[in-house]
């Protein structure tokens, strides 16, 4: 077994299990375990109204987990480090939330994610059970105008999380919440940039070097390359370069309202990425942009990476609406109706 004395923890075949115990000691008003790496809502919301359920590897803490609750999501579906669950404990999942109003899932679009839950939603269909899925494709490192099946999925994942979970609390119907959420899904872009790659907390391998003095823009979540790397430039740069590729892809119109979220990767300091904020709504402003909602927080993290993944979408009204309802999860409050 690999020598792992870089990080705080046990037996590195017993991170996942671990881990989710702690939390859900930490948050037990709010969130249990439901099955083996199966996190739910502790005060379920009614069967009358659809379930949203999501699924993802472990070590990108507090995602997804840490946003099951009132108003957003109500199960997580857990995989090992950086890996899918696989097909039968999301299936497990679906039978747990099953109900006449019926689930949606929702799948960031990386193989082995996409691969559980066309397996799980075949099981579930024989089984009787109301399945409907958003592919989030948020990541534009493919290229501007790249197709979505070339587009992984992002942080950007979780503003949705808190859209189609206040609906559902509303009580919108299964199709209505597919529309909502593939509204947003349509105008959410998402860009990373890092200048130091993480490391597996099981083995101590490191995803990708980046040498010293390096920044690489569009660099995944897993530590995946991007292909973007260039020398370290200032915060203010760096916004401006960003602010440019997620503008060409999303094309706001003056007067748009939008949604700007930096979201720290793991090792990068809230003072540089309050840095970078100030930039990014400075540039998104001087555009004719109104910024409607907005967050600095680590909501999607990659071990010890260094960077951020900067996140902006045109909202529309409802969604806006949706983003001041009331949600009480874990890493996600929202004092509202």
């Amino acid at each position: 077994m690999a020598d792992c004395k870089t990080k705080f923890i046990n037996d590195q075949m017993q991170v996942t299990a671990e881990l989710l115990e702690g939390y859900v000691l930490a948050y037990g008003d709010k969130v249990k375990l439901g099955g083996e790496h199966i996190v739910v809502r502790t005060c379920p919301k009614s069967k009358e109204k659809v379930a949203i359920v999501t699924l993802g590897g472990s070590g990108h803490e507090p995602a997804l987990s840490g946003f099951v609750g009132e108003g957003m999501l109500d199960c997580s579906v857990v995989g090992d480090v950086f890996a899918a669950p696989g097909a039968q404990r999301l299936f497990q999942a679906l039978q747990l939330m099953s109900r006449e109003a019926g689930i949606l899932l929702v799948v960031l679009n990386h193989a082995g994610d996409v691969m559980s839950a066309n397996m799980a939603c075949q099981l579930a269909e024989r089984a009787g059970i109301k399945v409907k899925r958003i592919l989030t494709h948020d990541d534009i490192s493919a290229g501007i105008g790249a197709p979505d099946d070339d587009r992984r999925g992002l942080a950007g994942c979780v503003p949705l999380f808190k859209v189609i979970g206040a609906a559902a609390e509303e009580g919108k119907s299964l199709d209505e919440l597919v529309e909502i959420g593939e509204r947003y899904n349509s105008k959410v872009a998402t860009l990373a940039v890092a200048m130091r790659s993480c490391t597996h907390p099981q083995n101590n391998a490191v995803i990708s070097e980046l040498p010293a003095g390096i920044m690489e823009i569009g660099m995944g979540q897993h530590g995946e390359g991007g292909g973007g790397q260039m020398p370290l430039v200032s915060a203010d740069d760096t916004a401006v370069r960003m602010i440019d590729l997620l503008c060409r892809q999303l094309q706001p119109k003056t007067g748009d309202k939008l949604m700007l979220i930096i979201n720290g990767v793991g090792a990068t300091t809230h003072m540089e990425l309050s840095i970078v904020f100030r930039k990014a709504h400075k540039e998104l402003t001087a555009r004719g942009y109104e910024i409607a909602e907005s967050r600095i927080q680590e909501i999607l993290t990659v071990q010890e990476q260094a960077g951020f993944q900067l996140i902006i979408a045109i909202l529309d009204d409802d969604h806006i609406r949706y983003f001041k309802q009331r949600a009480d999860a874990p890493y996600w409050t929202t004092i509202g109706k």
